[in-house]
C-alpha cells in the first residue's frame, strides 16, 4: 500500500487571507466572539507565533495578541473552496477518502509504483491545488494511514514527506505520543502517569504492561500504531453522488455571451453522462473563479429530477449571472455541476 495524507494548512484562515489579501500580514483568527465564551477554530501562521491554536478560548487567544484581527467563519465560503481542492486532487490521485473539509487520504498506489513514484505524484498534487486555488497544503506519503498522517503534521505547512516501507516504527518513535491518531485524553493520561511520553515507549511496552495501563483491544491498536502497524485501508462511498464539468480560461473572461456558451457546452456534457447511467438531477450548481481565484457557486434545485441539456444549460445560466449580479468582475473559470441523483427517470405528462 502507498497511501498518502493531505492537510490544507491553517484552511480557514488561508481562506480567508484568499478573499482579504490585507489579512496576510496580520495575526488572523478565525472563531468565536473573544468577548464572549468563543473557542479559535483555527489561526494563521502569523498568530500561532503568539501560541495561539485552535481549541484555544477566544478569550486567552485575544490576552495572548491583544491586535490579533478576528473574523467569524463562514462554513458555506469554506465548503466551496474545499470541493475545489479535492475536485482538483481527484485529477491527480483518482481514489481518496475525504476525512474533511481541509484533510483526507489518498490511494497513491494507485497512480505510482513505488515510493519514489508517489513522491513526484505527491508534489503533483501540491502543485494542482497551489495553481488551482492558491491554497498550500501538507503531504504525508506512508505505507499506512498512522505513518502518512503523523508525516504530513510534520511538515507543515506546504512541506512533504516520504517514509518508505521498514521506516515506520524509526520514524514515529521520537513524537510524543500525543500525535498518535486514536491517543485520547484518558489515554494520554495513563500513558504519562506511567512514563510512557513518546510513540517509541509506547511501542516497547511488554504485553503485561500495555495490558495494565490500557486494557482491551484499544491498547493493542496504540501500540501497534506505535510501530507503524495499520492496516486500515480507504473507506469512501463508491456511490456517485454528482457529476461536474469545469473548464480554465486561457484569459479572463468577461463577456456574459461566451460565458454563456461555455455553461451551455459543459450542460451537455453532464446531460449526456446523466443519459448513459439512466439518471437524473434535482439541483444544478453554476460554478464561478474570479481573477483573484476568490470561488463562487450557486445552486437550485427543482421538484422534478432532470436530464435534458437544454434545462440544465438554461439554470446554468441564470446561476452564472446572478452570481456576477452579487459579485461582478471577469472569471477564470466556470463550472457546471448537478446532484441529487436518482437512477430512474422522472415522467411527466404534457399539459393539453
Amino acid at each position: 500500500m502507498i497511501l498518502a495524507h493531505l492537510d490544507l494548512d491553517a484552511f480557514y484562515a488561508a481562506v480567508e487571507e484568499l478573499e482579504s489579501p490585507e489579512l496576510r500580514a496580520q495575526p488572523l483568527i478565525v472563531g468565536g466572539d473573544p468577548r464572549g465564551r468563543g473557542v479559535v477554530a483555527t489561526a494563521n501562521y502569523v498568530a500561532r507565533r503568539f501560541g495561539i491554536h485552535s481549541a484555544m478560548s477566544a478569550a486567552e487567544a485575544i490576552r495572548r495578541c491583544p491586535h490579533a484581527v478576528f473574523v467569524r467563519p463562514r462554513h458555506s465560503l469554506y465548503r466551496e473552496y474545499s470541493r475545489h481542492v479535492w475536485s482538483t486532487v481527484r485529477g491527480v490521485v483518482p481514489t481518496v477518502e475525504q476525512t474533511g473539509l481541509d484533510e483526507g487520504y489518498l490511494d497513491v498506489g494507485e497512480v505510482a509504483r513505488d515510493f519514489l513514484e508517489a513522491r513526484v505524484v505527491a508534489e503533483a498534487v501540491q502543485t494542482a491545488v497551489r495553481a488551482a486555488t492558491s491554497l498550500t497544503c501538507s503531504l504525508g506519503v506512508a505505507p499506512c494511514k498512522v505513518v502518512a498522517k503523523v508525516g504530513s503534521d510534520a511538515r507543515k505547512p506546504g512541506g512533504l514527506l516520504v517514509v518508505v516501507p521498514g521506516q515506520e516504527a524509526g520514524f514515529l518513535a521520537p513524537f510524543d505520543v500525543r500525535r498518535l491518531p486514536g491517543v485520547g485524553p484518558k489515554a494520554e493520561a495513563r500513558l504519562r502517569a506511567a512514563g510512557v511520553e513518546t510513540a517509541g515507549a509506547l511501542a516497547a511496552l511488554s504485553d503485561d504492561d500495555l495490558r495494565r495501563l490500557l486494557p482491551g483491544s484499544v491498547g493493542e491498536v496504540l501500540r501497534d500504531r506505535a510501530r507503524g502497524i495499520d492496516p486500515r485501508g480507504l473507506e469512501f462511498d463508491v456511490e456517485r453522488v454528482s457529476i461536474s464539468v469545469e473548464n480554465t480560461f486561457e484569459r479572463d473572461l468577461a463577456e456574459r455571451e461566451r460565458l454563456h456558451e461555455e455553461l451551455r457546452g459543459m450542460a451537455r456534457e453532464v446531460a449526456e453522462r446523466l443519459q448513459r447511467t439512466g439518471q437524473t438531477a434535482r439541483t444544478v450548481t453554476t460554478k464561478l473563479r474570479y481573477a483573484d481565484f476568490a470561488i463562487r457557486s450557486r445552486s437550485t434545485s427543482l421538484d422534478v429530477g432532470i436530464d435534458d441539456p437544454q434545462q440544465i444549460g438554461d439554470l446554468a445560466c441564470r446561476l452564472l449571472d446572478r452570481g456576477l449580479r452579487d459579485r461582478p468582475g471577469a472569471l477564470r473559470l466556470v463550472g457546471v455541476g448537478v446532484s441529487g441523483l436518482a437512477a430512474y427517470r422522472q415522467l411527466t405528462l404534457d399539459a393539453g
